[in-house]
């Protein structure tokens, strides 16, 4: 019989009461609550937030029974007296609510304090005042003098308000964040009557006031010690979920081993700091073990729409953010909505992870984790570079790829310019400059699942774009209005495929121009 998989699960107490296979992160809680008082934590959705806070919750509550078994255990039971000790709550979960109406965000935070108000018998006069400050600073001290403990607050997904009204609903983000600035501010002269504050989200946007105001957050975001709190390492899997692994191998008819492979291909890969262990999403792990089967499960649960916006409005080349870009520390942990450097917001959204760090200069490099996320992604940027292309095209792409896989470069050419042909383009015109074709073009090779490496800045000695099968090599290099000539000779002035004169694939030159008039490849040559 199947074991009972947490899939998208959020509650603890609910996984551990009714056998649902659980991935022991109170290790984590244990150093957090021994270390310091007040933190944040930020992580793409889905990817065990509020599992975590869940877990807070039950652990703060005293609930001992739920964590029978799990690492934590021991650790509190050798305090004694002080084992298990039961703090007020105030547990703030801010992943539903109807944030563009004008009320919609001060509802919630008048239903969470008014639920603790009756889950503590506490006295509302006392409580409710003229302004939800006042009444979220009452609450925190009356809970404080009715049951002698210390106030813990977690706040999960503090930033869903502002992320669901940014583009949509600009003027009431705006007056969302400014309840944020008055509402959660309050915690900062309090800390005597506070044992612990833990806020979670995607984002950090850097002018909500809980990271100015409120700078006693401590952000383990990119600390080592904590990269794997939220996520299932690899060790993890091996050790929770090899029956499952054994299943999902067997349906496919994959040894044990070459199905880790495909796994960690689609699903591992998210880092989350410099030296910190790596991670599968947990999402879609998990839905892959249920499934029995391969597939975008993550990208699948929602639309990117900002992360496309922030990225066509942005002057980034669509192969800048494919092969990797660079940032600095400052810019992943700090988002700003005015910026149109859309890699903070990529990364925060787990869309890009870091792949490697330059100590002496503080820079990270990252690329997409996966092939989830990569052609996830891909494939929902067809609309804005392609347009709404014919239905018939993905199966073009196949044969376009078995072409370049059998070394038929001629007949790739052929399907290319019929496909280019479909390309509906705004406004009636067609893109004026190579950068464009050359993004368009990347975008098809890419969604064919072809090895593609494209050159970012066309810098001297540098191909415009390669493509690399298992038997052949392909060195393109574009021109615009341009005579074939002109593009076959840069291939050989500039040396383009020396470095791979040592290959054993067959090599393929191809010059490719570009008709402005004609919208369409006007000629080519292959060599």
């Amino acid at each position: 019989m199947a074991r009972r998989l947490p899939i998208g699960m959020q509650d603890f107490r609910d996984i551990r009461e009714n056998g649902f296979v659980y991935v022991d992160k109170t290790m984590f809680i244990w150093q957090l609550v021994n270390a310091s008082k007040s933190y944040f934590l930020s992580r793409p959705r889905r990817f065990g937030k509020s599992l975590f806070i869940s877990t807070l919750y039950s652990f703060f509550s005293g609930e001992k029974e739920l964590f029978k078994g799990l690492y934590i255990e021991d650790r509190e039971n050798a305090r004694g007296d002080k084992a298990w000790t039961k703090y007020p709550v105030i547990y703030f979960s801010l992943s539903g609510g109807q944030y563009n109406s004008p009320i919609g965000l001060s509802d919630v935070l008048s239903y969470v304090i008014k639920d603790c108000i009756d889950k503590y018998g506490l006295d509302e006069s006392a409580v409710m005042g003229q302004t939800l400050p006042v009444s979220f600073t009452n609450l925190i001290k009356r809970l404080y003098e009715k049951t002698g403990r210390q106030v813990v607050v977690l706040v999960d997904e503090y930033d869903k308000p502002l992320l669901s009204t940014m583009i949509t609903n600009p003027d009431q983000e705006e007056k969302n964040r400014l309840l944020y600035k008055e509402f959660f501010s309050v915690l900062k002269d309090m800390d005597g009557y506070l044992r612990f504050v833990f806020f979670t989200g995607v984002t950090k946007f850097s002018k909500v006031s809980i990271f100015s105001d409120l700078n006693q957050l401590n952000d383990i975001s990119m600390d080592d010690d904590y990269s794997g709190i939220c996520g299932i390492t690899e060790e993890e899997m091996e050790r929770d979920f090899d029956p499952e692994v054994q299943a999902l191998a067997a349906r496919n008819q994959l040894t044990y081993d070459r199905c880790v492979e495909r796994l960690q291909k689609m699903y591992d890969g998210y880092h989350f700091s410099p030296d910190g262990v790596g991670v599968y999403n947990p999402f879609s792990l998990l839905s892959a073990f249920s499934k029995k089967a391969f597939k975008r499960y993550w990208f699948g649960t929602a639309t990117p729409e900002i992360l496309i916006k922030k990225l066509n409005s942005s002057d980034m080349p669509l192969p800048q953010i494919v092969d990797g870009v660079a940032a600095m520390e400052s810019e992943l942990t700090d988002y700003r909505i005015e910026d149109k450097n859309p890699v903070p917001l990529f990364y925060q959204a787990g869309y890009l992870t870091i792949c490697g760090y330059d100590e002496i200069f503080d820079t990270y490099t990252l690329r997409f984790p996966n092939d989830e996320v990569k052609y996830g992604f891909l494939n929902s940027l067809i609309p804005s570079i392609l347009g709404q292309w014919s239905q018939e095209n993905p199966y073009s792409l196949k044969y376009m790829l078995s072409d370049l896989q059998e070394g038929n470069a001629d007949s790739f050419l052929t399907r290319l310019t019929s496909l280019f042909a479909s390309i509906p383009y705004p406004e009636g015109r067609a893109p004026q400059y190579e950068g464009e074709w050359s993004r368009q073009l990347y975008l098809i090779l890419s969604l064919m699942g072809a090895y593609t490496s494209c050159e970012v800045h066309m810098a001297t000695g540098r191909a415009d774009c390669v493509v690399q099968t298992a038997d052949y090599i392909y060195v393109f290099e574009f021109k615009l209005d341009a005579p074939i000539e002109e593009a076959m000779k840069q291939i050989d002035d500039r040396g383009y495929t020396k470095p791979y004169t040592a290959d054993q694939r067959k090599l393929y030159k191809i010059g490719v121009v570009f008709s402005t008039e004609k919208r369409n490849i006007a000629d080519y040559q292959i060599r």
